[in-house]
């Protein structure tokens, strides 16, 4: 299993933070490798909701990196798993309110299979700059 994780404060209410978090478009606005991303079926921050998204491979190119809500816990959880594209990684948003705003923490988890076991030390790499870009997130939401 491949695991990265990161944490951030982001100086607004918890609620703000979940409600921008739930609504998988806004993506693109904070994730540098999200391309395009749009509401496939279901509803924003619901349970079932599928997001048709566009990541940047290492050449730039276009990536399918699908998924699927698959908990929602408002104001404390969110998680996700990617259900079309080359990694099936599955994620994790940890909300909680603090003195300065919300604590944000993201995980991603990639469990290596055949080729992926031999490139482990290269996907955790991966996944440790993917999670990397919640400082993006705190950036962005705080210079709103």
């Amino acid at each position: 299993m491949v695991h990265a994780d990161a944490t951030v404060v982001v100086g607004k209410p918890v609620h703000e933070v979940f409600q921008f978090l739930a609504e998988g478009r806004n993506n693109a606005l904070w994730r540098p490798t999200v391309m395009d991303v749009a509401l496939r079926s279901g509803r924003p921050g619901t349970v079932g909701s599928v997001y048709k998204q566009g990541l940047k491979d290492k050449k730039g190119k276009r990536v399918d990196g699908d998924y699927e809500i698959t908990v929602v816990k408002q104001n404390e959880e969110i998680n996700f798993q990617v259900v079309n594209g080359p990694d099936k990684a599955k994620g994790k948003f940890f909300l909680a309110s603090v003195a300065d705003g919300t604590r944000v923490r993201f995980s991603l988890d990639y469990e290596a299979r055949g080729f992926g076991k031999l490139i482990e030390d290269n996907l955790s790499k991966q996944l440790q700059v993917e999670v990397m870009h919640l400082s993006n997130l705190k950036k962005y939401l705080e210079g709103q």
